[in-house]
C-alpha cells in the first residue's frame, strides 16, 4: 500500500523582517505545501516579498509571541506545522534530512522533532557559551501542541514523544552585538514582569531568587558558567562580549523584579 503523502504547513510570524523573510521561505519551500505568515504591521517589503514568494499574508494586531504563534498556527492546513521564525534558515544540510523524514514510514512515531539552531551576530557563527545547539521544537503534528502562555522566552508545549534532528538551522536574529544587549534588555523586563505575576497568583515566591546575595552571586555564576565551563571562551572576543551582556541580563532580571515587588515601574 503506497503511503499517502504528508501535508506541512509552514507558519511565521513577522514584523518588519525584510532582512530575512524571504531567505527563511526559500529555504523551506520545498518541504510544505503551504506557506503562511502573519504580520503585525510591518512598514517595510515584508509582506511584499513573502506574497511574492507564494505566502498567504494575514494581519493580525500583536496579541504576544505565544498567542501570535499560535493564531498562526490556527490558520493552517497541513497534517504537520512546520513553525520558524521569521529569522530562522534552514541549512541545506536540514533540508535534505527533513525531506527524507517526512517521506519515511516512520515520520510520524514522534510527534515533534527539535531542530539544533545556531545563532548568528551579524554573520558570526556563535557555537560555544551555552548558545548552542540550542534545539529548539518547530516541527509538530497537528493538534500535538501548543505556545506556552509566556511572555517572552515562549516555546512549544507538548506531551507526545519527540526527537532531535541532526542538522540545524541558522538563527540571524541579531546584526550587532549591541542588537543582542538592547533585545536582553527587553527579555529582562519581560521576564521580570512574567515572574512578578506568577507570584501574585501564588505559583511562585521571591525567597532568594531576589535577595541582595543572590544579585551579587548569579550574574558571576552565569559569566563563569557560560564564559569558562561551557567554551565560551572558544569564540573570542566576541563570546566573551556575550558571557558579560548574559550575566548582566541576568543581574536586571533580579533588579526588576525587586522593583516590581516594592511597587516601582519596572
Amino acid at each position: 500500500m503506497t503511503q499517502a503523502p504528508v501535508s506541512v504547513s509552514l507558519v511565521i510570524i513577522a514584523k518588519n523582517e525584510e532582512r530575512t523573510i524571504g531567505k527563511v521561505i526559500d529555504a523551506a519551500k520545498d518541504l510544505v505545501s503551504e506557506i503562511i505568515v502573519v504580520d503585525s504591521g510591518s512598514s517595510d517589503k515584508t509582506c511584499e516579498i513573502a506574497s511574492d514568494r507564494g505566502a498567504r499574508v494575514i494581519f493580525q494586531e500583536w496579541l504576544g509571541y505565544a498567542a501570535q504563534k499560535n493564531f498562526a498556527i490556527d490558520q493552517a492546513q497541513g497534517d504537520w506545522i512546520l513553525s520558524l521564525d521569521a529569522d530562522e534558515i534552514l541549512s541545506p544540510a536540514l533540508v535534505e534530512e527533513m525531506k527524507k523524514l517526512i517521506a519515511s514510514p516512520g515520520f510520524a512515531q514522534f510527534d515533534g522533532y527539535k531542530i539544533p539552531r545556531v545563532l548568528y551576530i551579524g554573520e558570526k557563527a556563535v557555537l560555544h557559551g551555552g548558545f548552542y545547539p540550542d534545539a529548539q521544537l518547530r516541527l509538530i503534528k497537528r493538534g500535538a501542541g501548543r505556545f506556552g502562555d509566556r511572555l517572552v522566552h515562549e516555546a512549544i508545549k507538548m506531551d507526545g514523544p519527540k526527537a532531535v534532528l541532526k542538522n540545524h538551522m541558522d538563527h540571524y536574529s541579531y546584526r550587532t552585538v549591541d542588537d543582542f544587549a538592547q533585545a536582553m534588555e527587553k527579555y529582562a523586563r519581560l521576564s521580570a514582569k512574567e515572574f512578578y505575576g506568577r507570584i501574585e497568583n501564588g505559583r511562585a515566591k521571591a525567597g532568594f531568587r531576589t535577595s541582595t546575595l543572590n544579585l551579587f552571586l548569579h550574574p558571576y555564576w552565569t559569566f563563569f558558567q557560560r564564559f569558562v565551563l561551557r567554551g565560551g571562551f572558544k569564540d573570542g572576543s566576541l563570546g566573551l562580549k556575550l558571557a558579560l551582556i548574559y550575566s548582566d541580563y541576568v543581574r536586571k532580571k533580579i533588579l526588576y523584579l525587586r522593583e516590581l515587588l516594592s511597587g516601582g515601574a519596572g
